[in-house]
């Protein structure tokens, strides 16, 4: 029999210890967050804007856009260069609800923020439109090229109308192009050229309809609608904010403030059009409060939509409902823009421009901190909510997603000023620790690895050890995620050291959790079990419950990997009963994978299905990429035991989708030797050669030293089976020589296990009985129950061909006794061997 467990048969779900660097007590200002915030999660895929209302003089481009995207082509709409306020927006807003119904499967709308220092990336865009259509995608550690594919996928046969606003340049715009039957409606600024989109000019509107809005907003405006709708360049953005003020302001005389907006229009120094548009506000803006004025500036830290209760807290208001009666004031004037659906609330551009303008510097950092203060407990709100389990889970992941645009921008604020105060360098610290399980599941590894080095340096630089530990903790973490773990082991010893000095019992347990997955995943099992168990021990201890249930699961997966399947499935189970206790739904579906892997070990392929299905939905409902491709590998490792190796390959191809989607290389790399070991299983080796080779390509790419091994085992397999035994045995000995050298000694004992077989395929038995004792020594030194069982049963095939019998039937006793212990099917195969 094959020493064959170097193949990638599917992956158990580990529970890595992702740590928050506080206790999970909900403050105040948090639980308002939560209410607001959850109450306005609406579906992501139909974020139209609302109409703008009162809306005149732009029936022909409104009907030439609708015409456009009915024909089935996308529409670029463009200001004049330079030229802000001309009702871009607006005429995209109503063009695309008037063709609503030809896209069904989403309406969705992103600000590109084109015009501001920071526009929106196009990595950003891709990932808002995913989440809208992907039922809670996995984004964390995707590259560009995959990161489109996804975003290609998503939108693929959909009828979904994408609304690009603002857009900076077209290499902005250009990736986010799509084919039919979807369509892409772009509003610029500046006009460019752009293959596929067909551009539509907008000037200012005609003079006779921008008097026409002026008195549907001001009635009283008539007699001097004509020269004032000339003062705002016949701008609609300037019209509205000019009848907005005079239908608010029944005691101010219209010629004078006419008179008013051309004094200031003569003396402006703005270029044609912003020049209008400031005369016009800076009427609005004048005639405001000294209070009200300070609270406008202050809107200009936003850099996206915002609510009434993030507002308040900017302005430093106890009260949130004070915050939504000035809000509503202000956009009563229209220099502040409402959306009734979303209950959100946005400045123009322009008006953003301005605001930031006339921020004084003090004003502004004062803004600043406390929008970053709100967008960090925002975070934090999320992880509180994730963490309750239920359907909060996914609640906590899209409050999360939709505020993340600030959140970023909060976190790049602290960053850039931690060293200024103390109070700020605690903030730097808190975006990544007191969100960590949102932000684990929702940004890349190397975003979160930015994140949590300005931590460390933070933390450092205030002393606090807890904080530094913690977040060296979650930096081994991030480093584990992109496969780099003697970088993470070097991390969590040093959050290790930490924890034990300061005495922190909860960081103490994590660090040795995570120093057990460190060297479970090089092979060092025993190793990994002695740090679980003192995690164990600490969990209880302290009472941490998701803990607990992750040092339990973490066990079940090192004793499985021993060969000791029911130790292992009595820790699986007292890691799903946990789960389910405390909602955490993520931890249920990897028991539930961990199961499924156990049953299957023990023959129970049927009901390894079972539990591997449960997984699959499990990891689905709540956006856990990973997890699906998980269930969808171990799906296709149980049905190819069945005999259905088709079928067993439609799952790893699904999987082999989804981590190419995610930019999972590493289970990108155990897919495709997932395919490999199934057309190798179908006779098909040339074929099944093609994925071992592109697992190979992908570990050395990676610098995955242990999958290298893998792969290169993988193929002395496949040239074994084509009878090109000494091509098998250099590929062997490549896999021997990394091994020994990352110290992987389960995977060094099945190396010399395939030697041996090689060895013996050549008729040099004497020397295949060598590697198999070496392989049996390894195996007996680290507890591996099943490579014990097979290099006996091997080597009793050896002294077969040698005509030992006698010492043949010894050894296949000796397998038999482990195979029964075990529970391993192989057990009836060693019995045929005796009988016969």
């Amino acid at each position: 029999m094959g020493d064959t467990n170097k193949i990638d048969l599917g992956r158990g779900a580990s529970a890595k210890q992702v740590v928050a660097g506080r206790d999970n007590t909900v403050t105040l200002i948090e639980q308002q967050i939560i209410q607001f915030g959850a109450r306005q999660i609406l579906d992501a895929r139909f974020s139209l804007p609302a109409k703008p209302e009162p809306f005149e003089g732009r029936e022909d481009e409104v009907r030439e856009v609708v015409r456009r995207l009915r024909e089935g082509r996308g529409s670029l709409v463009s200001g004049l260069a330079g030229l802000g306020g001309v009702g871009k927006t607006a005429v995209a807003i109503v063009a695309a609800h008037t063709v609503a119904e030809k896209f069904p499967d989403g309406q969705i709308w992103v600000e590109l923020r084109g015009t501001s220092d920071a526009p929106m990336p196009v990595s950003e865009v891709m990932a808002t439109v995913i989440r809208a259509l992907e039922p809670n995608p996995d984004l964390r550690n995707p590259s560009e090229a995959e990161l489109a594919g996804m975003y290609r996928t998503a939108l693929h046969g959909k009828r979904v109308l994408l609304g690009l606003d603002n857009a900076r340049d077209a290499g902005q715009v250009q990736p986010l192009l799509v084919a039919p039957p979807a369509a892409v409606l772009v509003t610029a600024r500046t006009g460019f050229t752009l293959a596929g989109l067909v551009p539509l000019r907008l000037d200012t509107l005609k003079k006779e309809d921008a008097e026409k809005l002026l008195v549907e907003l001001c009635p009283r405006s008539g007699g001097n609608a004509g020269e004032l709708a000339e003062l705002c360049g016949c701008l609609p953005l300037a019209l509205r904010i000019a009848g907005r003020y005079l239908a608010e302001h029944e005691a101010v005389v219209v010629a004078r403030y006419v008179g008013q907006v051309r004094e200031r229009r003569l003396h402006s120094l703005k270029a044609e059009g912003e020049r209008d548009l400031e005369a016009v506000f800076a009427e609005t803006y004048d005639y405001l409060s000294d209070d009200m004025q300070t609270r406008w500036r202050a809107l200009g830290v936003f850099v996206a939509s915002f609510t009434a209760s993030a507002a308040g807290y900017v302005w430093g208001l106890d009260e949130p409902d004070g915050a939504q009666e000035i809000l509503s004031e202000l956009a009563r004037l229209s220099i502040v823009e409402y959306d009734a659906e979303s209950e959100r609330f946005d400045l123009h551009d322009l008006l953003r421009e301005f605001a930031g303008g006339r921020l004084p510097g003090g004003e502004r950092r004062t803004a600043e901190k406390r929008y970053a203060v709100f967008f960090k407990n925002v975070s934090s709100a999320a992880n509180d909510l994730y963490l309750e389990g239920g359907e909060n889970v996914v609640a906590g992941l899209k409050l999360f997603e939709q505020e993340l645009t600030h959140i970023r921008a909060g976190q790049k604020w602290a960053a850039e000023n931690w060293e200024t105060n103390e109070e700020v360098a605690r903030l730097c610290i808190e975006y990544p620790l007191d969100a960590a399980h949102t932000v684990n599941l929702r940004l890349s590894a190397r975003e979160q690895i930015r994140w949590l080095e300005e931590a460390v340096k933070a933390a450092r630089k205030l002393g606090d050890k807890r904080l530094e530990g913690t977040a060296l903790g979650n930096l081994g973490s991030a480093y584990a995620d992109l496969g780099e773990v003697r970088q993470a082991i070097g991390y969590y010893e040093q959050a290790l050291v930490i924890a034990r000095e300061i005495g922190d019992r909860r960081g103490e347990g994590n660090a040795l959790g995570n120093l057990g997955l460190a060297y479970a995943a090089l092979g060092e099992v025993r190793r990994a079990i002695e740090f679980y168990e003192q995690q164990l021990a600490i969990v209880r201890e302290i009472g941490d419950r998701r803990g607990e249930g992750n040092a339990l699961g973490n066990l079940g997966l090192a004793y499985y990997s021993l060969g000791e399947v029911r130790q292992a499935i009595g820790y699986y189970e007292q890691r799903l009963e946990i789960a389910r206790e405390i909602g955490d739904r993520r931890g249920e579906g990897n028991a539930l994978g961990s199961l499924g892997n156990a049953y299957a070990a023990l023959g129970e392929v049927r009901r390894a299905i079972g539990y591997y299905e449960q997984h699959l939905e499990k990891a689905r409902e709540i956006g856990d990429r990973r997890g699906e491709a998980a269930a969808l590998g171990n799906l296709g490792v149980a049905y190819k035991d069945l005999g259905e190796v088709r079928r067993a390959i439609e799952f790893y191809e699904q999987a082999l989708v989804i981590d190419r989607e995610i930019g999972d290389r590493r289970g990108e790399a155990a897919a495709l030797g997932n395919l490999g070991n199934a057309y190798y299983s179908l006779g098909e080796v040339r074929r099944a050669i093609e994925f071992c080779e592109q697992q190979l390509a992908i570990v050395r790419e990676i610098g995955d030293r242990r999958g290298e091994g893998a792969a290169l085992s993988n193929l002395g397999l496949a040239y074994a089976a084509l009878g090109e035994v000494r091509q098998a045995i250099e590929y062997y000995e490549q896999a021997l020589v990394i091994d020994r050298e990352i110290g992987d000694r389960r995977g060094e004992g099945a190396d010399l296990g395939n030697l041996g077989n090689a060895y013996a395929d050549l008729g040099e038995v004497r020397r295949a009985i060598g590697y198999y004792e070496q392989r049996l020594e390894i195996a007996r030194e680290i507890g591996n129950r099943r490579g014990e069982g097979n290099a006996l049963a091997n080597m009793g095939l050896a002294y077969k061909k040698l005509g030992d019998i006698k010492r043949a039937k010894e050894m296949w006793e000796g397998a038999l006794e482990i195979y029964v212990a075990i529970e391993d099917p192989n057990a009836e195969r060693v019995r045929g061997w005796l009988k016969g």
